[in-house]
């Protein structure tokens, strides 16, 4: 038994470790342009438009928009991280060789879920350096602010993962993340407090996984919230529980594993 375990942990911690690898060595497009991108941000809808908007919720609009640009810079890495990731070992057939070793699914699902959050936490660490620079952040949770960070970045990582299971070629991979993760980010309370849109849009908006996750975490940081924290934290593990659950479904069926 302890055997096994120990060969099972060999696995996981070798298929994390080339997950960070891959991304670390290739560091100037996996790590520099989210912070560029997130920098332009932080200049065009911080300095230039939130002069003119004024307070939100009784803060800057800069301290109000940081938790949120940080929150999407991690989900959208951890998402492509994963998607493109094990795309390509599909693509190379490398994940056959997986899939005939004694390696669980489980095993398998776990190191490309964590070596994509570990990409997102590494990004979402450099914006939150780079946001430093334009406004003061204080944490008022630290320990809502830790655990909504390491959750958001395994939920869209089990997001990307299932994208490149379905994923026929490299095109179908930015698809997703361009016809909904960009809509769901804008959508999710980034730049706004829902309590300004109209009723109806704010009964869509509770739809949306991503609002949750920025006002949980912006409740860590700030310690004001559009929605009770508990209710988010409790969707968001829903959400993570159906993903695994459907991932891991996926993967015992071959779904586009098998040509």
């Amino acid at each position: 038994m302890n055997h096994r375990r120990q060969h099972h942990w060999i696995a996981f911690s070798t298929l994390v470790t080339r997950e960070i690898r891959r991304f670390l060595r290739i560091w100037a497009q996996t790590l520099l342009p989210p912070a560029i991108t997130m920098t332009l941000y932080f200049i065009i809808f911080g300095n230039l438009i939130g002069t003119r908007i004024g307070e939100m919720d009784g803060f800057s609009y800069m301290e109000y928009i940081a938790p949120g640009i940080i929150m999407m810079a991690i989900i959208n890495n951890a998402y492509s991280n994963v998607a493109s990731s094990f795309f390509s070992a599909k693509f190379q057939n490398h994940i056959e060789e997986l899939m005939v070793s004694p390696v669980p699914n489980y095993i398998i699902l776990a190191g490309y879920v964590v070596g994509g959050a570990a990409r997102g936490l590494c990004v979402g660490l450099i914006v939150t350096l780079v946001s430093l620079f334009f406004t003061k952040l204080t944490i008022q949770h630290i320990g809502i602010t830790i655990s909504m960070v390491f959750l958001s970045a395994i939920m869209f990582a089990l997001g990307g993962f299932i994208n490149a299971l379905y994923a026929r070629s490299f095109d179908e991979i930015s698809i997703i993340p361009t016809f909904i993760l960009t809509p769901l980010t804008y959508l999710g309370g980034v730049f706004y407090s829902i309590s300004l849109l109209p009723e109806f849009w704010q009964n869509v908006s509770m739809l949306n996984p991503v609002l949750y996750m920025v006002n949980a975490f912006r409740y860590g940081l700030l310690g004001v919230s559009d929605i009770p924290v508990v209710a988010a934290f409790a969707i968001i593990l829903l959400f993570i529980a159906a993903l695994t659950t459907y991932a891991l479904y996926l993967l015992h069926k071959g779904t586009g594993l098998r040509n």
